[in-house]
């Protein structure tokens, strides 16, 4: 049986991000990132982040969110063994068809340079890179 896809909730997070930590190319930070971190982004934009469990297990995982204006999708991972069968391809369409339901056109990702693979997986669903743009980014300092 294909593994189903659900929203992805708080008590998620432990094999999450255990997937993520085992999964080439994403970056992640021990901030937002963190279980608190999570919990954040799922309150702030719920129903949008998804899960793919089979039968006991989360194989795998992608937040998704906007700002009113955009959405952005975060940490698509699968594990190796449910690849290669469209999983990552039915998670980044979970993602868009709860962006659509919320009023959002557009979406954006990001992906590192070197990480080729997360590259030609993105262009076969249809995302373009945009060569104009560069990302820019800074750490905003807490307040003493």
């Amino acid at each position: 049986m294909a593994p189903q896809i659900r929203p992805f909730i708080l008590a998620d997070y432990d094999q999450v991000r255990a997937l993520w930590e085992a999964s080439e190319g994403l970056g992640l930070h021990d901030d937002v990132d963190s279980r608190a971190g999570i919990a954040s982004y799922l309150t702030r934009n719920p129903g949008l982040s998804s899960v793919a469990w089979d039968t006991d297990r989360i194989v795998g995982a992608v937040l998704a969110g906007h700002d009113g204006r955009r959405g952005y999708l975060h940490h698509l991972a699968v594990h190796p063994s449910a690849r290669r069968a469209g999983l990552g391809r039915r998670l980044v369409q979970a993602s868009l068809d709860a962006l659509h339901r919320e009023g959002i056109a557009k979406a954006h990702i990001f992906v590192f340079r070197e990480n080729a693979a997360g590259q030609v997986f993105w262009e076969s669903c249809g995302w373009r890179r945009r060569e104009e743009l560069d990302i820019m980014s800074i750490e905003i300092p807490e307040e003493d």
